[in-house]
Parts: structure tokens; C-alpha cells; sequence
């Protein structure tokens, strides 16, 4: 008998460590019998995300457990540390092995640490598959100055093909019957679950991935249809409720079928996978990206860190109209799309001059995509602390609303306090002066910092951190 530990690969099919697990591709080859599927409801891991998340996760455990019983079988789930409940539950269904995927953040590693010592001293083997990213992180080098040549060494290695369901034959004929409570948030929830996320997947390849590159920046098409100009993969990819091979296989299988306008579009989201990958490349090599910066500064980075800054962004009340918007979104949906939520991040960053730290564990506590190697990476990309080539990266807010979002459809969706004001004052109000603001929205909020200004403290700011003053 196996037991296979689900933890972020909430799914049966193609999923490394279940398939190893189930065709006894584990062990010493001693084991057989069939696999007991099971998940441990950790309270210190699941601690660090937010409600949204931990929704999430509790639907997809649900919709799992229903797959489980449509194949005869069932997902055993059990609450407390891992290394407690592992070594009974192998006890009681008498498994030699444990079979899990690989987790790169600090708190599930040193989970998985506990839990395989553990194991050791029960008697019990265990062994675990490379199952989140697409390529070993291990089969890399550990650092890379540039995403482009991280991508040159990427794209050459070797790409697993999907791999399928196990047969019903080899899950264990078991039952279960705890539930995991689902936590209120008043967040919106995704449906969550495998068959879920293929059919927003299959919906983004008839309908988005072939003109990705040319929507995917546009805020207003994103208003008007959000399910075709972008994908919204990211909760499903960052609950494992969807295989990275499965994704890549299938939009290769667009890719190699497209011509033109069609194949280039394909072609950038499949390019956007490689930032996903470098992202947990990174967290591989560098356990503590989540906490320390990537960069070696010269001098520690003088972070202003005024709490009524940071209070008033996370609020959505910063006077800047795009920050605003996706900040209002992030609250409401669990999501912000990608371009604002690099100016929420910069803005932050730079122009509050808030430690990028405090913007990444508010986006741990909203985010329904929340992934901490995509969220570690990315803050510190836009916070100049991170794997950016530029030095110090400034995202303007109000050029990028001009470039963006230039008839303020996405703003007004989620700022319905400047609604019907002409969409040029509201791309330029951080720059209107006060009584002109006054008299087009008063209700909205004025600028917590001047532009300019916080845009040059920001500057010298980092520079000096470089030692360039």
C-alpha cells in the first residue's frame, strides 16, 4: 500500500507524483497494493495566505474528494502537522511509502522535511516527484542575470509530456467522509476543482490565447470580456487544480497548428509560461526570496514606510486612479490583472517608498492566485529588489492609465466615484489642480503624494541604495 500527499497539486490527472504513486514507479520496488490518496489540513502552513486563498483551496480539496469517489475511491483528509498524521495514517493503512510532489517555499519545505524524518523513524520510505514546474529547477543553473537567458537554457531542456489519470484499479478502495470547511470571504470565489479549470482552459484556446498578445495589456477589453483577454489561469495553476504539462501541451498543440497574427499571439503566452518558470527557478535557488531582497545593495534601501500610505493603498484611496482601480479589484475579486497589478506594486514601491515585504503579505492575504514564488518574484522584480536588468524600474501611474486605459473603462468599472468625468481628466487627475479635482468628482480622493516628487525620491532613493550617490 502507497499513500500519495496531496498538498498544491489538488488533481488526478496529470499529476507526477500520483502517477509515480500509482504505477509503483516509487520505492525500493518492495511496495504494492494500491494508493491511498490523502491531504493534511496544516493550520501553520495554510496560516500565510488569506481567506480568499484558503476558499480556494477548501473547494478545490471538495471538488477533489469528488473525483476520488466517481473512481471508487476517496481523498483521506485529516487536520494537523503533517509529520503527526502521516506516520499514522501509513500505520493504519499499513504503506510502506509516501509519495508527494516537490514544494519550493520555505513553509512547505520544512513541512516536508519534518514529515519525511518523521516517516524515517516509523519505518516508512518516502519519495517525491518534480511536479509544479515544467523543468527541474535542479537541472539549471542557480542564477540568472536576465529573464532572456534564463529563457535560452529553458526552452532547450527537456519538457515532460502530460501524464495520464492512474486507473481506477490502482486507488484504493476507501472512504472519508470529513469535509473541509469552506471560510466566509467576501471575496469572489472561482469554481474551483480540475474540471473547472480545463474548461476555463479550453475556453481560453478557442477563444483568447490567438489574439493574447494583442489584448492582453488592454483594460477595456479586459472589462468586456475577462475570460478571452487574458487567460485567468492563475488560481487554478497556483492550487495545482491544473497540470503545467497539461497547459503547455495543449497550447503547443494551438501553437503548432497557427499561422500568422495567430501563432505569434500563441507564442507569447506560451513565453509568458517561461516568467512562471523562472519564478520558481528563483524560489528553488534562493529559500528566502520571500523575506530578503534578491539584489545586494550597496546601502540598505531607505524605505519610508508611513502606515496611512500603505493603509490608504490597500484601500483603493490613493488619489491615482489606475493604483486605485486594481487595488479595488484585488479587494473585490481576489485578482488584479496583470499591468495594474505591476503599477499597484510600483506605486508602492516607489513612490510610497513602502517596503516591497508589506505589499507582498497583503497580496498573500487577498489573492485567490496567490503562488509564493510568483508572488515573491514578481514584487521584487517591480521593487527593483529582484531579477530586473533595469536598475531601478519606475512604473508612472498616469502614463500608464494614458497608455492603457486611456477612456478610464477599467478605472470607472471599479471607481464608480468618477464616473461620468471626462476620461482625459480622470487619466491626468493626479495632475489636475485641487479645485479643478474639487469640481469634477468630489466624492474621489486627492493624490497622497505629488507625482513628481515622490517619482525623484524614489529615484534617489534607490540610487543611493546602489551607491550610484
Amino acid at each position: 500500500m502507497r499513500l500519495y500527499w496531496h498538498q498544491r497539486d489538488l488533481r488526478v490527472p496529470d499529476n507526477r507524483g500520483l502517477h509515480a504513486a500509482a504505477t509503483a514507479g516509487v520505492g525500493d520496488g518492495e511496495s504494492d497494493g494500491a494508493v491511498v490518496p490523502v491531504y493534511v489540513f496544516d493550520e501553520a502552513v495554510l496560516s500565510q495566505v488569506g481567506r480568499p486563498k484558503r476558499a480556494f483551496l477548501a473547494e478545490s480539496v471538495r471538488a477533489l474528494q469528488s473525483a476520488y469517489r466517481e473512481r471508487g475511491s476517496d481523498l483521506v483528509v485529516r487536520e494537523g502537522a503533517a509529520e503527526d498524521v502521516l506516520p499514522e495514517l501509513a500505520a493504519e493503512f499499513g504503506a510502506d511509502v509516501v509519495v508527494h510532489a516537490d514544494h519550493y517555499d520555505a513553509a512547505r519545505r520544512n513541512r516536508q522535511t519534518r514529515a519525511e524524518a518523521a516517516l524515517a523513524r516509523a519505518g516508512v520510505e518516502t519519495a517525491s516527484r518534480v511536479d509544479n514546474s515544467l523543468v527541474d529547477p535542479s537541472v539549471l543553473d542557480d542564477s540568472y542575470p536576465s529573464h532572456s537567458q534564463f529563457h535560452d537554457d529553458w526552452q532547450q531542456a527537456p519538457k515532460p509530456d502530460p501524464v495520464p489519470a492512474p486507473d481506477d484499479g490502482a486507488l484504493a478502495d476507501v472512504r472519508d467522509d470529513h469535509r473541509l470547511a469552506v471560510p466566509e470571504t467576501d471575496a469572489t470565489i472561482p469554481e474551483a476543482g480540475y474540471r473547472a479549470a480545463r474548461d476555463r482552459l479550453d475556453s481560453f484556446l478557442a477563444d483568447g490565447v490567438e489574439s493574447y498578445s494583442d489584448t492582453r495589456d488592454d483594460l477595456a477589453a479586459a472589462v468586456d470580456d475577462p475570460t478571452s483577454a487574458v487567460s485567468r489561469l492563475s488560481p487554478y495553476l497556483a492550487a495545482g487544480n491544473l497540470g503545467i504539462r497539461e497547459v503547455w501541451a495543449a497550447v503547443g498543440d494551438v501553437y503548432d497548428d497557427a499561422t500568422g497574427d495567430a501563432r505569434r499571439n500563441v507564442g507569447k503566452y506560451r513565453y509568458e509560461l517561461s516568467w512562471r518558470e523562472q519564478n520558481y527557478h528563483l524560489l528553488f535557488a534562493n529559500p528566502r526570496l520571500q523575506t530578503e531582497n534578491y539584489v545586494d545593495f550597496e546601502r540598505d534601501i531607505r524605505w519610508e514606510n508611513d502606515d496611512d500610505h500603505f493603509a490608504a493603498w490597500t484601500r483603493g484611496e490613493t488619489g491615482y486612479p489606475l493604483v486605485d482601480a486594481g487595488m479595488r479589484q484585488l479587494y473585490e475579486e481576489g485578482y488584479v490583472h496583470n499591468r495594474p497589478r505591476q503599477v499597484v506594486a510600483s506605486f508602492l514601491t516607489k513612490h510610497l517608498l513602502v517596503d516591497w515585504r508589506r505589499g507582498e503579505r497583503y497580496f498573500a492575504d487577498r489573492l485567490v492566485d496567490y503562488d509564493p514564488a510568483n508572488n515573491a518574484a514578481n514584487w521584487q522584480w517591480t521593487a527593483s529588489t529582484g531579477t530586473d536588468t533595469v536598475d531601478v524600474r519606475i512604473f508612472d501611474p498616469v502614463s500608464q492609465m494614458a497608455k492603457y486605459d486611456a477612456d478610464a473603462e477599467f478605472v470607472t468599472e471599479y471607481v464608480p466615484e468618477l464616473r461620468g468625468v471626462d476620461p482625459e481628466a480622470v487619466v491626468d487627475w493626479p495632475t489636475l489642480r485641487h479645485s479643478e479635482r474639487e469640481r469634477l468628482a468630489p466624492d474621489y480622493h486627492h493624490p497622497i503624494v505629488d507625482r513628481d516628487h515622490a517619482y525623484d525620491r524614489a529615484q534617489r532613493a534607490f540610487e543611493a541604495a546602489l551607491g550610484k550617490r
